[in-house]
């Protein structure tokens, strides 16, 4: 019997399973927002094309080099992923990658090579992969996870084959979470709504409850925030950020012992040393690209929260994505117009888009908590 782990997406699995019982293509670029289960599937894929299971029923997910797969051990699946100041992937990651390719597979049958995140190649590393796309040894198959599309080079996109993935519904993340016996069904439909149908996101805050915590707190700051005069937001901004660095930290298991650098949660300074300057005697600024996680975080919370306040205001109380706010949501003091919400969630969005580049995150987040609707009565 078959066996894909990727939860939901009935397109782009239908795909993979088309590859696996014909011809695979040489290079496939799996394109969705993050954590929607692009890695997962490639590796769904890439157990399909080493299982040495029956014809049909590829992966097993039972064979030798499915177990391998899943483990992380497999020495013919070659994995390329974000590595260093600045989150990218650099030419000598792909040069590496290269030669590894041309040799004969250890374990016979097919040679894999997934590139996480590959919308954070560099243009030197794209131009480098490009040389092995346009003539990859026989028997390799490059799989490309990317949430932009966009970032790769057009003679890149030319050469590869698209698979598309989006959020899947909130049973479907529920079903996965109880499936692994991740949460209960109460806690899993909580986390199920929180993740936005993301399962990758879903299963990091099942194994993180400190940041479905600081998650929360952050909801609820912000419907605080929108009777807060402009002073007193700016303050409260910073806190937002400080509580999704903490998120940011429970999520990636980053609990060094106290002392050794200041925590993710710690926006640092808004002024002082710049972040490729050396630190001056204690007082040490947090990396921009940290900053910019937890502003990612913040962002995405503050989305759910707008979208939240916008059904409520339209009516549509049963459509809300967190329950456990409606009683905050239908607070008459806090209630911005639904036209100025609307209109501050493309800012919101354009902001969402924008998290990546150079842009100070303490610049950005002042911006939106000033521009965050006032109640109509305080207009």
């Amino acid at each position: 019997m078959r066996t894909l782990r990727t939860a939901g997406q009935p397109a782009a699995l239908a795909a993979v399973e088309a590859m696996l019982d014909g011809r695979p293509a040489h290079a496939v670029v799996l394109i969705g927002p993050p954590n929607v289960g692009k890695t997962t599937l490639a590796l769904d894929l890439a157990a399909g094309l080493l299982c040495t299971g029956p014809w049909g029923e590829r992966p097993c997910r039972a064979c030798r080099a499915c177990r391998l797969v899943d483990d992380g051990n497999h020495p013919d699946v070659h994995r390329l992923a974000p590595d260093g100041a600045g989150g990218q992937i650099r030419i000598a990651q792909v040069r590496a990658l290269a030669p590894a390719l041309a040799l004969l597979p250890v374990e016979g049958g097919a040679r894999i090579a997934i590139v996480e995140q590959a919308d954070r190649l560099n243009d030197d590393a794209q131009n480098a992969l490009l040389k092995t796309l346009e003539e990859p040894p026989g028997g390799v198959t490059i799989v490309l996870c990317a949430d932009d599309e966009e970032r790769l080079l057009p003679t890149i996109r030319s050469r590869v084959r698209r698979i598309r993935l989006g959020t899947v519904s909130i049973r479907d993340v529920e079903r996965l979470l109880e499936g692994r016996e991740l949460a209960m069904p109460p806690e899993a439909g909580r986390i199920a709504r929180a993740s936005g149908g993301r399962p990758g996101l879903a299963i990091a805050y099942a194994a993180a409850p400190d940041a479905l915590a600081a998650r929360s707190e952050i909801s609820r700051t912000l419907l605080d925030l929108l009777a807060e005069p402009p002073a007193r937001r700016l303050v409260l901004g910073r806190e937002l950020l400080a509580t999704a660095g903490k998120a940011i930290a429970a999520l990636s298991g980053d609990g060094g012992p106290p002392g050794r650098r200041r925590a993710a949660s710690d926006p640092g300074p808004t002024s002082g040393p710049a972040d490729d300057e050396p630190p001056s005697g204690r007082d040490v600024r947090i990396p921009a690209t940290e900053r910019r996680r937890a502003l990612a975080l913040l962002l995405d919370a503050w989305l759910d929260v707008a979208r939240d306040l916008l059904t409520v205001g339209l009516g549509e109380r049963s459509r809300v994505r967190d329950p456990s706010l409606l009683d905050d949501l239908d607070r008459a003091d806090r209630r911005p117009s639904s036209s100025s919400v609307a209109r501050f969630l493309g800012r919101l969005a354009e902001a969402s888009r924008r998290v990546e580049t150079n842009v100070s995150p303490e610049l950005a987040l002042d911006v939106l908590v000033l521009a965050w609707p006032h109640p109509v009565d305080a207009a």
